[in-house]
């Protein structure tokens, strides 16, 4: 006999069904969540050891930019949207070029070797020669500069008559100029540090002690000093900065062997072209942003660093984003999520594509400004749109969902650049600057001591306004240390790399 149950008899058996159905559905999302995380935690380790990390993007047609990607899968469709595509126009092949060596530059000093025949007979006439260039070069030539000063008694018992001693950087030291150019130089652009110097002038049968050489680093940094007052001075009337920052390590003085992490915040400004690295001992907070920047206004390019979003809170201050961290977050999610990755990182490519066909016209600002209006500022409306409708699609702790979720959260920073025709696409002018800082730290490995960080913040602050003014450090800084003893004090500015390049014939 088949017994009869009452639905009413069954409800508490279906409620407990379905918080059970409920917790099962919960733990399997968590679940989802952690393998999707673990996933990606083992693809950027497998790329780390064995992959190249790109930051260009090429679509499997580069020709075409349209969004099906034949993944078997369809994008979410958002209503009431034009779909963006452009015909990239392919350029014309170039014919291939013979094989032919450039010519050697002119400026080059030219030492004539003249090679005659051997077993030439009598009466032979020239009536030419053949002439091969070959580059060679001369190793760094060190020597001694003697400076001679004699003395006259004058007539008549008036005294003694003596040549001023000419300014030297350093007085009491037997290094001139050029040396301590050549030393800094080589550590601080050509990453060599110190002690491997000091065994190159070994081999070359000269002692120099490492503690000397160091000695003479710290004296040159003070005396520059001023010089890296002024460009922080300038970076904080500048309307515009880029900004980002970096750590070093410092060796711990009470803690024989060890080292505390110090950072580098890292400031520049495009007009004028000036770099600022400003070295704290131990703080990433937000606080050191006004120590760096008191009074400043304007507008500050940076990554999404947390410590940026207070300058939104003054007045006068605007945070503008940075797109190739936006995309380089769609980049790690292309194995994971290829469709929706994919789709990002084509709408953030005809975002570039733009500010190239700008570059590239020599547009003017204001010829910017109104070329985003009309074609950037579309795309991200409706990008805006995606990331909203795709974000309740993903997995939160998924690749994508970070890479939605980051973007999502800094896009009212992302769209600034949009607002001033001078504003860049990215934070990359900032980041360069880092780099040479991070292939620098690799040889180096550490400060000695706070003191010695300090100093490297007011050189590296120099050589990069060099860099980027496109000036020799080594001429540079040689004329600058044979001529800041008796430069007028407030006339430092025509000694900055951008004033100095300018004043040279």
């Amino acid at each position: 006999m088949i017994e009869t149950r009452n639905i009413a008899d069954l409800s508490p058996e279906l409620e407990l069904l379905e918080k059970e159905n409920g917790t099962l559905r919960t733990s399997l999302l968590a679940e989802k969540n952690k393998n999707a995380d673990l996933r990606f935690q083992l693809d950027q380790l497998r790329r780390a050891i064995f992959g190249h990390k790109s930051e260009r993007f090429v679509p499997e047609n580069p020709d075409q930019l349209s969004l099906d990607f034949d993944m078997g899968e369809e994008l979410p469709v958002i209503p009431q949207t034009e779909e963006i595509s452009y015909t990239r126009l392919k350029k014309a092949k170039k014919a291939a070029q013979p094989n032919v060596r450039l010519a050697i530059p002119a400026h080059l000093p030219r030492v004539i070797e003249i090679i005659e025949p051997e077993n030439l007979p009598e009466g032979s006439k020239k009536i030419g020669e053949e002439i091969t260039e070959v580059m060679e070069i001369t190793p760094a030539r060190i020597y001694v500069r003697c400076i001679v000063r004699p003395k006259y008694a004058l007539p008549q018992e008036k005294g003694i008559s003596i040549a001023f001693l000419p300014s030297l950087p350093l007085p009491k030291s037997n290094a001139g100029a050029s040396l301590l150019a050549h030393l800094i130089v080589n550590k601080y652009v050509n990453h060599l540090p110190f002690y491997r110097q000091v065994q190159m002038f070994k081999r070359d049968g000269i002692d120099l002690a490492e503690s000397t050489i160091n000695n003479w680093f710290a004296k040159t940094a003070d005396l520059l000093e001023p010089l890296y007052e002024r460009i922080w001075k300038h970076i904080r009337e500048s309307d515009h900065i880029f900004a980002d920052e970096s750590t070093i390590q410092v060796l711990n003085v009470d803690k024989p062997g060890g080292s505390v992490k110090g950072y580098f915040w890292l400031f520049k400004s495009l007009d004028p072209r000036m770099v600022l690295f400003y070295y704290n001992k131990g703080s990433r907070g937000y606080h050191i942003l006004h120590e760096v920047l008191p009074g400043f206004q304007g507008a500050v390019q940076c990554d999404g660093y947390g410590a940026y979003n207070e300058l939104d809170n003054i007045k006068g201050i605007i945070t503008i984003g940075c797109w190739a961290h936006a995309r380089r977050k769609f980049e790690q999610a292309l194995e994971n999520d290829p469709v929706p990755a994919r789709y990002a990182m084509l709408i953030i490519q005809e975002l570039y594509a733009i500010e190239r066909r700008a570059t590239e016209s020599n547009f003017t600002p204001d010829q910017i400004k109104e070329l985003r209006e009309k074609e950037s500022f579309p795309i991200l409306k409706e990008f805006e749109t995606w990331l909203l409708a795709t974000a309740q699609t993903v997995l939160p702790k998924s690749p994508i969902g970070k890479a939605i979720h980051y973007t999502y959260g800094i896009y009212r920073k992302l769209i600034r650049y949009t607002f001033d025709g001078r504003y860049r696409i990215d934070n990359n002018q900032a980041e360069n600057s880092v780099r040479d800082l991070a292939l620098g730290r690799k040889n180096y490995l550490f400060c000695g001591n706070h003191q010695a960080a300090g100093r490297t913040a007011i050189i590296y602050s120099l050589m990069a306004s060099c860099k980027i003014n496109e000036v020799n450090p080594q001429e540079w800084l040689t004329d600058v240390l044979n001529r800041i003893q008796d430069h007028n004090s407030q006339k430092l500015d025509e000694l900055l790399p951008h004033n100095w390049k300018m004043s040279r014939p």
